[in-house]
């Protein structure tokens, strides 16, 4: 029996109405399947084709199929390879997202990919999630659009910043529950551009179920988010003055952000997420001190003996060991640049998303001892969760 997406797939194919898809997310990580294929429509000599690209670690494959040919092939790779596809049309963008079952859900919003002629020219004009020129409430509420949809020059780079934050949040949404209601936690919030920002994405434009909890040490700040929240009408945002290590209100949460939580306080909110069971981890670390004063190998001593050297040693190292302990415990680990470091130096995120595997990975752990061992640290995520981590005395 073909389902929904699969007749949607030959209606835009067979009417010359894709513009581009990208299938990505891949079901299995041990296949020879490409991370990702972009799917676009060439004029060829003999008509009109649909051009399969295959991305790759090392290289770019290209496969021309021929246009009464090329639904079936789309079909085919969704069902054996991926997880996820956003499909460019002149109509909507369309997101399809598909469960542990197969299940398939299809998200659509206002088109960004231009008419016919444009897909066919190959027009790769970056667009935005949130565009210039359409006012999105929150962001006019929060000083950075005019109502008319224009960005203020003051705000450039918090709205690419935020768009930033939103396309990598986009790449990664399949790896969350489409089936039930989400809770996610954004610890220390701040004045929650990017809460605001996440709430918009999946509440408003997605109308999914959600349920956001933003949390700061700043009772003036908490109040002004709470405030603007009501403004909005967004019900299922919720503002609360807290520590995060000392927050103990949930028993479970899909997703977990935090932006700029100082020093050992990143790993208090990593750690709540671990333990929360969280499918997706967005971090971005900072004042990250606790090695600094830890790290000693005389062998690395032209850059130990240089504090500053050392300052940016010590906080790569940080970062180094949360990625691989999250990959102990099965998370699939990136470390990605979140805003251009010409704006600033702390500019980069952790984005973890849980993998199916069940269990221990004991590679992991051991390059993570030996990493340990090298640098002579005892960083606080290991400490934090310490009754997770391998018995080191069977070791």
């Amino acid at each position: 029996m073909t389902e929904q997406w699969q007749q949607d797939i030959h209606n835009w194919l067979s009417n010359g109405e894709l513009l581009q898809a990208t299938l990505s997310q891949l079901r299995r990580k041990d296949g020879d399947a490409s991370p990702k294929t972009v799917i676009r429509p060439v004029q060829l000599k003999n008509g009109l084709h649909y051009q399969f690209e295959y991305h790759f670690a090392n290289k770019v494959t290209h496969d021309n199929v021929a246009s009464d040919l090329a639904a079936d092939r789309f079909i085919e790779l969704l069902q054996q390879n991926y997880r996820q596809a956003l499909v460019k049309t002149p109509e909507a963008d369309v997101q399809l997202l598909f469960n542990k079952k197969g299940k398939a859900t299809l998200l659509a919003k206002p088109p960004t990919g231009g008419s016919r002629t444009a897909g066919l020219q190959h027009n790769r004009q970056k667009q935005r999630v949130l565009e210039e020129g359409k006012a999105a409430p929150f962001l006019v509420e929060l000083g950075i659009m005019t109502p008319e949809g224009l960005v203020h020059a003051k705000k450039q780079d918090k709205y690419r910043q935020i768009n930033r934050f939103l396309e990598m949040v986009t790449d990664v949404l399949a790896y969350l529950p489409n089936d039930r209601e989400l809770t996610i936690v954004d610890f220390g919030c701040g004045k929650s551009y990017l809460t605001f920002a996440l709430y918009h994405l999946l509440a408003v434009e997605q109308q999914r179920a959600i349920n956001i909890i933003g949390l700061d040490l700043k009772a003036d700040v908490i109040a002004f988010c709470s405030q603007l929240a009501d403004k909005l009408g967004y019900d299922r945002l919720r503002f609360l003055v807290g520590d995060i290590a000392e927050y103990e209100e949930l028993q479970a949460a899909d997703m977990v952000v935090t932006l700029h939580a100082c020093d050992t306080a990143t790993d208090a909110a990593l750690a709540k997420a671990v333990n929360w069971g969280a499918s997706v981890i967005m971090s971005v670390p900072c004042c990250q001190h606790e090695l600094f004063r830890q790290i000693s190998n005389d062998t690395l001593s032209p850059i130990l003996s240089q504090g500053l050297l050392k300052e940016r040693f010590a906080a790569l190292a940080t970062d180094a060991a949360r990625g691989t302990l999250l990959e102990v415990l099965g998370y699939k680990v990136q470390m990605l640049e979140f805003v251009d470091p010409e704006h600033t130096p702390k500019n980069l995120l952790i984005r973890a998303v849980r993998s199916e595997k069940q269990g221990l990975s004991m590679k992991k752990w051991e390059q993570y001892e030996q990493f340990r061992q090298f640098l002579n640290i005892s960083p606080a995520f290991e400490h934090i969760l310490a009754e997770r981590w391998p018995n080191r005395l069977e070791k």
